[in-house]
């Protein structure tokens, strides 16, 4: 028991522990200790005793308050209460002494009056000097204050951290010896221990004498009492708790890693989250070079021989606007062959430096500017650590002390290099999926449009935005495709999910709906085939799927179908499941169509509607994925709200507004996939469209062939008019012999001509192979090699027949 003191007067010497009975009592005055004597002395076994109140077990009393009062007056010869109820006497001592933690506690001895005589002769008394000699060599910082608070004693622990003698600590207060703010915590501390007369326990850390390290420390104010339980003096016990203080720090230090460092899967951002974890709490500057493969995804390779270049991927300093650093991140550091963070890259493993060593002397010479900042900023201490992951060295951080007085030790490298392997799986991890993700981006965009067929019809601008979250990409896809009489056919889906399979699944439906196009299916039977289709992959992959790879989604994709004409200046659109178009007019007023709700496609067995309507010259149709308007930091009616007014605005180009849309309504870093594609409307004149009604009769062709003559006359297109009455003549003549009426012819001038001629029958025309005396039959054939496209479409009353014929000179 060092530096133990006995409590109250009279005491004699400290006995042999051995041949009595003791026990540990506790600040609380609970039993902390209860040795063999004392179970034999008293009864009580040693689970039993432990724990509970000292007053009770010793002499069956409810006394409560300071412990050291109770034992005051109990002191000497005493009655103590035995286990079977019965009561005996024994001289009783108590020694007050402190525990591991500093707390204080006592060691209470007893002796029955027969162990008493068995001494031969009374245990020596404790004098004053032995007392003294106990204080005044204590080896913990200990030291009374009075109620003024300056110092009566101090021990020599004291002494020695303080860097005073005892005579130069006595009569000053602390506010003489520490830094103002450990002082101010300190006597607060003791103001209160004199007031309340509780004790107090707290932390406070710096330096205790100057030259010397920081330090922490766990400093305890006990009250010290006289005889009659007045507070006279306080104690204090400091304990250099530093390690422990930097243990907790480490372990805090690793938590927060593992925490903030690898929250997105981003190479630049993961490494930017290290650095600003470890500045300021491990180091004052850190670098942070990676592999240039690593941007790109690219399996790093192990380094070459030479000069190692690495590219800055993230810095950190305790100082604004990091000084320290010779380049910025993004740029390629070349560092020669014998420094260390070249080495460091080759071997895998990290290092520890002074800035006087040879190595470190050497890279200065060969890099004078990074040299030139050492000097400037006092570094002191390097560590050059690898980011390893797989057995792979992905790059090197380098970490600087020139702010913090402490160099760097073994416990800080081992510490910066569990930082760093933790790190370094981030970055691997994001490597990763950055090139996964690139492979995916690369497959999607290869199934998207690489350039929109050219057609007259509308203006087009289109943005695609990848989402940028961990649930991979998605299926959003758009299309323009021309269609027959000069129209075109405006298409955006939507496949539920994210991932390769979204992605395939939308290419298979993008591929379906230019098949179903060409057919030119009205959109609402469009979207039916579609949703059959939807519906036979789904089978499919239900019986191929492998039971560990099972895919708990349903294929389930959304579609919105549009058609605009600009003969007639007339959209015709259906959705399957989609958000409806937006329309906005060349006053700038801008509407949602009101679209029946149809099924999204693979739900099977519900029709779909269209709905038609007329389109001014000019106007803006805005066809989206709810990407746009369905973002985490508002709901779908929220976004169709902003999107229309957005849309209000006066009116720009649709490339301008594409741009603002995707810069005003979607957030930095997009949830969901975003497809967008907006189209000004033009209209065909009445001047580039010619129509005429033909009686069912075969003497109307050369009509037919004639007015065709004289129109191309005005349209100044002699070059084409004999291609364009053997064709008109044809394809009038196949409806007079299998249609029925009515019958109607119509040329529209555009990029090409247009020659349509429709009738009342709804049986398709199909070529044939003629035989050489067969009067019949070469018709379509014709057709077929004279016009650059051909073919038919259904109408609501019969069918059309179509041909394109390529225009050489400009239009007029």
């Amino acid at each position: 028991m060092e530096n133990a003191t006995p409590l109250g007067n009279g005491f004699g010497q400290l006995p042999d522990s051995a041949t009595l009975a003791t026990a540990v009592v506790d600040a609380r005055g609970t039993v902390t200790g209860w040795s063999a004597s004392a179970q034999r002395l008293l009864g009580y076994p040693h689970e039993e005793a432990v724990g509970r109140p000292a007053a009770r077990l010793l002499w069956d009393s409810d006394a409560v308050g300071d412990f050291s009062t109770v034992l005051d007056a109990r002191s000497g010869t005493t009655l103590l209460r035995h286990q079977d109820g019965h009561h005996m006497e024994a001289e009783l001592r108590a020694y007050a002494s402190l525990d591991r933690e500093g707390n204080a506690q006592w060691l209470i001895m007893a002796t029955s009056p027969q162990q008493s005589c068995l001494h031969q002769k009374p245990p020596p008394h404790l004098d004053e000097a032995t007392t003294e000699e106990a204080f005044a060599q204590c080896h913990l910082p200990v030291m009374i204050y009075d109620a003024e608070l300056r110092a009566l004693r101090g021990s020599a622990g004291a002494a020695r951290e303080l860097g005073l003698t005892e005579e130069q600590i006595r009569g000053r207060r602390i506010t003489d010896i520490l830094p103002p703010h450990i002082c101010s915590t300190v006597e607060q501390g003791m103001r209160r221990v004199f007031e309340t007369g509780e004790p107090e326990r707290f932390q406070v850390h710096g330096r205790p004498r100057r030259g010397a390290d920081e330090r922490f420390w766990a400093v305890s104010v006990s009250p010290l009492r006289n005889p009659a339980g007045q507070v006279r003096h306080v104690q204090l016990i400091a304990l250099d708790v530093t390690e422990q203080h930097w243990a907790r720090e480490r372990l805090l230090l690793l938590n927060d890693v593992s925490t903030h460092v690898g929250s997105t899967l981003d190479v630049t951002r993961t490494a930017q989250e290290m650095a600003d974890v470890a500045v300021g709490r491990l180091a004052d500057f850190i670098s942070i070079d990676l592999l240039d493969s690593l941007f790109r995804g690219v399996e790093p390779m192990p380094s070459a021989e030479g000069s190692v270049a690495l590219r800055r991927a993230a810095q950190q300093s305790v100082l604004p606007d990091i000084p320290e650093s010779v380049i910025q991140p993004g740029e390629v550091d070349n560092y020669p062959q014998s420094s260390p963070p070249a080495r460091c890259l080759a071997t895998g493993r990290p290092s520890l430096h002074r800035t006087l060593d040879e190595a470190i002397e050497s890279w200065q010479v060969s890099d004078p500017e990074r040299a030139a900042k050492v000097r400037a900023f006092g570094m002191h201490s390097i560590m050059v650590i690898p980011l390893c992951a797989r057995g792979i060295t992905l790059g090197v951080a380098v970490l600087v002390r020139h702010r913090r007085r402490e160099p760097f030790d073994e416990d800080d490298l081992l510490l910066a290099e569990e930082i760093a392997a933790r790190a370094a799986v981030a970055v691997d991890n994001a490597r990763r999926f950055t090139r996964e993700r690139t492979t995916a981006l690369a497959l999607q965009r290869s199934l998207l449009p690489q350039r929109l067929a050219a057609q007259e019809a509308v203006e087009v601008a289109y943005r695609y935005i990848p989402a940028r979250s961990r649930a991979g990409l998605g299926g959003d896809w758009f299309d323009v495709i021309p269609l027959s009489g000069a129209r075109v056919a405006l298409v955006v889906g939507d496949v539920v999910g994210h991932g390769l399979r979204a992605s395939a699944t939308m290419g298979r439906l993008r591929t379906a709906v230019r098949t179903l196009a060409d057919v030119d299916l009205p959109p609402e039977e469009l979207l039916v085939h579609l949703d059959d289709l939807v519906t036979h992959l789904r089978t499919e992959e239900d019986t191929a799927t492998d039971p560990e790879l099972e895919i708990v989604t349903d294929l389930i994709a959304t579609c919105l179908y549009l058609v605009y004409d600009p003969v007639s200046r007339r959209c015709t659109a259906a959705g399957a499941g989609h958000p409806p178009p937006a329309v906005v007019r060349p006053d700038c007023t801008a509407e949602f169509i009101d679209l029946p709700v149809g099924p999204p496609l693979g739900v099977g067995g519900l029709p779909f509607e269209a709905v038609e309507w007329e389109v001014p010259p000019g106007s803006l149709l805005v066809l989206y994925t709810d990407g746009l308007v369905e973002v985490p930091e508002h709901d779908l009616d929220r976004g169709l709200a902003l999107l229309r007014h957005r849309l209000e605005r006066p009116a720009r180009s649709p490339e301008a507004t594409c741009d603002d849309l995707i810069q005003t309504l979607l957030p930095a870093q997009p949830s969901d996939d975003v497809a967008l594609l907006i189209a000004r409307t033009r209209a065909l004149d009445t001047g580039q469209v010619a129509t005429w009604a033909l009686p069912p009769d075969p003497a109307a062709v050369a009509g037919a062939r004639a007015e065709v003559s004289r129109r191309l006359a005005d349209w100044g297109l002699h070059e084409i008019a004999f291609t364009a009455e053997l064709v008109v003549s044809e394809l009038v003549t196949n409806a007079i012999r299998y249609g029925g009426p009515p019958i109607q012819l119509r040329l529209i001038r555009d990029t090409v001509l247009i020659c349509e001629v429709s009738d009342g029958s709804s049986t398709a025309p199909h070529m044939r192979r003629a035989r050489i005396f067969d009067e019949g039959g070469r018709g379509l054939l014709l057709v077929a090699q004279f016009a650059e496209r051909w073919g038919t479409r259904h109408l609501a009353g019969g069918k059309s027949i179509w041909a394109e014929i390529g225009i050489q000179n400009e239009r007029p």
